[in-house]
């Protein structure tokens, strides 16, 4: 067939600050999915859009184009509102595990389609496949089956769903263009909205452990994506969240799913159980479901029993052990006096180093590896207390976790006092 456009002129016209025509972004993205347009043409333009930006039309019609490659979901059948979550990453990030069942044991429909960790932030997947038995990867089917029966599911975006997005995404991550602000809000939203949900909140992570380091780039990223579901009819809200230092006492996949049924059970870490409530309160309040208070559904045991339906649903066994790593080390305090400081991205590479984490998508993960925490920063700690455990299947990973660590974790004077940012610092949309 003759092409309706030539790759390099698309580039050029990027490069030189143009505004790209509604038809030239329809033409290059459906051509670079056919594989017309090749990958080094491609990286030329996302390399220009990094540089350059796009205009809110723009990013609205890739958007559009990345969703018309592949297949839109529809849970209309399923007979309860939908609303689903979204996070950027974060470390110790395990708020969807016990979100989706508390949002479903309020009456609503959680269709969550989750990845997978790369470099120090953690992917749901990863965590939940830590549970013996447990499958991330479903048909349509039945993810829907699932989501009728217990109101909320946890899977893969099947290869249907926005396979431009799935292309140009592993072609980012390897040449320097993943901070495109315009890339990162088509990529994430074109995904929900393909995913037929009819409500989204976003969790925009703020801080060291975060994409997004400045809180101006966050609220830029966030305004981009609620304004990019809006247009698309999917009611959308965003928190700006923080992420200066991790999120719960844990990080690493089987750790983190430990400390998610301590949260289901009625206990759990206090940041944990707020973003969680937090989060289903706005998701609940975006679907239009007004149920019982998330916080109550927690503490009687309601969002545990859609837990256990849900793992199980998916093939997992709730009851089994989860796994432990074969070594351990423990991290001690070297003086007396008040934790000022535990750095989210020292721990996070840290639990990345100990096979937590994965360089590259196809590398494996260890199920039990990570860091489990101690102290919080402004608690009052002495000399020798322990302050990180840290898990690892082979021991010789320790000295380079270790390293990473290095400057991560500061201890200051007793009586200090520590200034730690709001768990949400803005909200944005709704």
């Amino acid at each position: 067939m003759t092409e309706a456009y030539a790759a390099v002129d698309v580039i050029v016209a990027k490069r030189d600050k143009r505004e790209l025509t509604d038809a030239q972004i329809d033409w290059v993205v459906d051509a670079y999915t056919r594989g017309v347009v090749a990958d080094e043409q491609m990286s030329a333009l996302a390399m220009a859009i990094l540089l350059n930006g796009m205009v809110p039309r723009e990013i609205a019609r890739w958007t559009a184009a990345m969703i018309a490659s592949g297949e839109r979901m529809d849970f209309t059948s399923v007979g309860r509102p939908t609303t689903d979550k979204h996070s950027t990453g974060g470390v110790g990030d395990k708020i969807t595990l016990p979100l989706a069942p508390v949002v479903a044991a309020c009456g609503a429909a959680v269709p969550q389609l989750s990845g997978r960790g790369l470099g120090h932030t953690g992917g749901t997947l990863d965590k939940l496949e830590s549970i013996p038995g447990w499958r991330a990867s479903l048909t349509n089917d039945e993810m829907l089956a699932v989501l009728r029966d217990v109101g909320a599911v946890i899977c893969a975006a099947g290869d249907g769903l926005a396979p431009a997005d799935k292309k140009l995404y592993a072609l980012r991550d390897v040449t320097g263009t993943v901070e495109a602000i315009p890339l990162i809000a088509s990529s994430i939203m074109s995904k929900k909205i393909a995913e037929g949900t009819g409500a989204l909140v976003l969790d925009v992570k703020v801080g060291s452990g975060a994409f997004m380091k400045t809180h101006e780039r966050a609220a830029e990223l966030a305004r981009t994506m609620v304004a990019l579901g809006e247009d698309a009819g999917v009611r959308t809200r965003a928190l700006l969240t923080a992420m200066d230092t991790p999120l719960g006492l844990t990080a690493g996949n089987a750790l983190e799913v430990r400390e998610s049924l301590e949260v289901l059970a009625g206990g759990g870490p206090a940041d944990v159980v707020e973003l969680t409530v937090v989060l289903a309160r706005e998701m609940l309040e975006a679907a239009g479901v007004r149920g019982p208070d998330p916080a109550d559904v927690l503490a009687d045991g309601r969002a545990m029993d859609s837990w256990r339906r849900m793992i199980a649903a998916q093939g997992g066994d709730p009851d089994a052990p989860l796994p432990v790593a074969a070594e351990t080390h423990v991290v001690v305090a070297e003086r007396s006096g008040v934790l000022s400081r535990l750095d989210a991205l020292a721990v996070g590479v840290c639990a990345w180093r100990l096979g937590a984490g994965r360089a590259r998508k196809e590398d494996p993960v260890s199920a039990g590896a990570g860091v489990e925490m101690h102290a919080k920063p402004g608690d009052l700690v002495t000399a020798g207390q322990p302050l990180l455990t840290l898990h690892a299947d082979e021991a010789d990973r320790f000295t380079r976790a270790l390293a990473d660590l290095d400057g991560g974790v500061e201890i200051a004077d007793a009586g200090t006092v520590v200034h730690r940012l709001p768990l949400v610092l803005e909200r944005i949309g709704g």
